[in-house]
């Protein structure tokens, strides 16, 4: 995991690269600002050397004037170009984290809780835009301001020098003292704030089955729990700021007391003329103002960098096509369109999930994996999708290795229709169009037709445009299933994965859609059924048995029923003998 210390401002950089001619002009404009604000006191002491002189007041006034008013013009320009550039930096770095949460590997997702992710997109790219605003430039500026300040005051009187600096010594250890310890507690925080969000995310995904659970109570009772979690970091982290803010107070008020007192004395000494000491007062000012500033822009400073170790460690995650190197270029011909040859497969945890599988899917045929919950059927289509790579063995796709062909070909020809079919927030439209978004409307309601769900659109005025909900909370269990069907037809993919497509289907739909897999096989079109429920499947040209990770028969149904005690037990259940 990457810490804090990792995301120095090194690690700042690429972020802000690419903005990086708007930054060099900012830089520019805040050293004018700086230098502006630095020639104010000095201005002020001619002035008032000019009343007691009896100089030209009104043209050293009048420069003053026109200093103080460019200084002003210069740092708004200066401010709008910083709060455009943060905005964008903010833009394109939710752009970056965006582009690698969606293309991480399916184990990373398997591994990592959703809400944590979206609170990296959402808050923590949100607490760059302090480190670029109030942060980088209100340091630099600060810093500039500071040393042309304490320059100015040396120049003026070191006696009074010495004293501010002894004065604000003690503030700058404090502060130097408490930073340290203040990004690893933003980064904690942050933490905390991604667990919150991924309890949350958990209970509205999941909240008609609490509220039918009676488990609601308990349901906020976790997230509360983690919003107090979060809570706990963050009290922490103000005991810490509250500390820096009395050593400001008392190196700022003690400086000023100090100065009054001690320059008063060297005034009425003759060590000093009234216009040096008010000059030295303002550069006090100049000094005092930009190192509470600082102070806080140092505070920001390390709570974005905080935020940056989150948002380096999902950057630096791998995604999906990072290990993609093809080699071959799959093109139908002898070879089965599916192979698996001794297929083993076990989580990094050691779990053996399969073990030494082997059978082939001749082109234009129709092949049903069978067996028991747990024999790995599911599997199978995740290792023939490259969700995950196989172990041991390998599976083919027209006679090549799915590891040789790029993800993105290879899943073309496949189509793939999970078990639990989820349906997008959005429209009709914008569901069934997801694999085939230039399809004919002709082509959309056709295929709708196929699988029953014609009703769907004429259930609404808005037709293929009627929303689905969220989740597709609108549409029954069966209608989304039979959508994610329909979905993947109108993609016309050479291979078909179906994982039990009938599971949310009552008996008249069922016949509906084995009627559309009906049709799907008859265009030549090779299609391989997990199935729990057998009558799905009996007509399949053949049908793999699977139990505990390995195929233990493979023939049609009414060999099986003589060869496979497994199977034939499995159709007593369902009422096939």
């Amino acid at each position: 995991m990457l810490t804090p210390s990792d995301a120095g401002l090194r690690r700042l950089w690429p972020y802000l690269a690419e903005h990086r001619g708007t930054l060099t002009v900012v830089a520019l404009l805040s050293l004018l600002t700086a230098g502006t604000s630095l020639a104010q006191p000095l201005l002020v002491g001619r002035v008032i050397a000019a009343v007691q002189g009896g100089g030209p007041v009104l043209s050293a006034a009048a420069l003053l004037v026109a200093v103080l008013i460019g200084g002003a013009l210069v740092g708004a320009v200066m401010s709008f170009l910083l709060q455009r550039t943060a905005e964008g930096v903010v833009l394109s770095t939710r752009r970056r984290l965006v582009e690698r949460v969606l293309r991480l590997s399916v184990p990373e997702y398997d591994a990592r809780r959703t809400g944590d992710l979206i609170s990296r997109i959402g808050s923590d790219t949100t607490l760059l835009r302090a480190v670029v605003t109030s942060g980088l430039f209100e340091l630099g500026s600060s810093v500039v301001v500071v040393v042309g300040a304490a320059v100015a005051m040396a120049l003026v009187d070191l006696v009074l020098l010495g004293v501010t600096l002894l004065a604000v010594a003690a503030g700058v250890v404090v502060i130097g003292t408490a930073s340290r310890r203040l990004r690893a507690l933003s980064t904690l925080s942050q933490a905390r704030v991604g667990e919150m969000t991924a309890a949350v995310e958990r209970a509205l995904g999941a909240v008609r089955t609490i509220r039918a659970s009676g488990a609601t109570d308990r349901e906020v009772d976790g997230v509360v729990g983690a919003a107090t979690a979060a809570y706990a970091v963050g009290v922490r982290s103000a005991r810490l700021q509250a500390l820096v803010s009395p050593a400001v107070t008392i190196a700022t008020q003690g400086s000023f007391i100090a100065v009054l007192g001690i320059g008063g004395a060297r005034v009425a000494a003759g060590q000093l003329t009234v216009a040096e000491l008010v000059s030295f007062v303002l550069y006090l000012f100049l000094l005092v103002l930009p190192f509470a500033r600082l102070t806080q822009a140092w505070t920001q400073l390390q709570t974005g960098l905080g935020a940056l170790a989150r948002i380096e460690e999902v950057v630096r995650l791998r995604g999906e096509s990072a290990d993609d190197a093809p080699t071959g270029a799959a093109a139908p011909g002898a070879a089965p369109a599916l192979e698996l040859r001794d297929v083993g497969f076990r989580y990094p945890d050691g779990t053996v999930v399969l073990d030494r599988v082997g059978f082939a899917v001749p082109r234009g045929t129709r092949t049903a994996l069978v067996g028991p919950s747990g024999a790995g059927k599911s599997t199978v289509f995740a290792l023939v999708e490259r969700f995950y790579d196989v172990t041991g063995g390998a599976v083919l796709v027209d006679g090549v290795d799915v590891r040789d062909q790029p993800r993105d070909a290879l899943r073309a020809r496949l189509g793939y229709v999970e078990q639990e079919s989820p349906a997008l927030a959005g429209t009709l439209r914008e569901n069934l169009v997801l694999a085939a978004p230039d399809a004919p409307e002709a082509d959309q309601l056709a295929v709708l037709a196929s699988v029953n769900l014609s009703g769907l659109v004429e259930r609404s005025p808005l037709g293929l445009d009627a929303p689905v909900g969220e989740g597709g909370v609108l549409l029954s269990g069966g209608e989304r299933q039979r959508l994610a069907i329909a979905r993947t037809l109108l993609a016309e993919p050479s291979v078909m994965l179906l994982d039990e497509p009938t599971a949310s289907l009552d008996a008249r739909n069922e016949q509906a859609l084995k009627d559309a897999i009906d049709v799907a096989a008859a265009a030549d079109r090779t299609l391989l059924i997990v199935a729990h429920r057998l009558s799905t499947v009996v007509d399949c040209d053949q049908i793999v048995v699977l139990d505990g990770g390995r195929v233990v028969a493979v023939g049609t149904h009414a060999e099986l029923l003589d060869a496979s005690p497994l199977y034939a037990e499995l159709a007593r259940s369902q009422l096939l003998l």
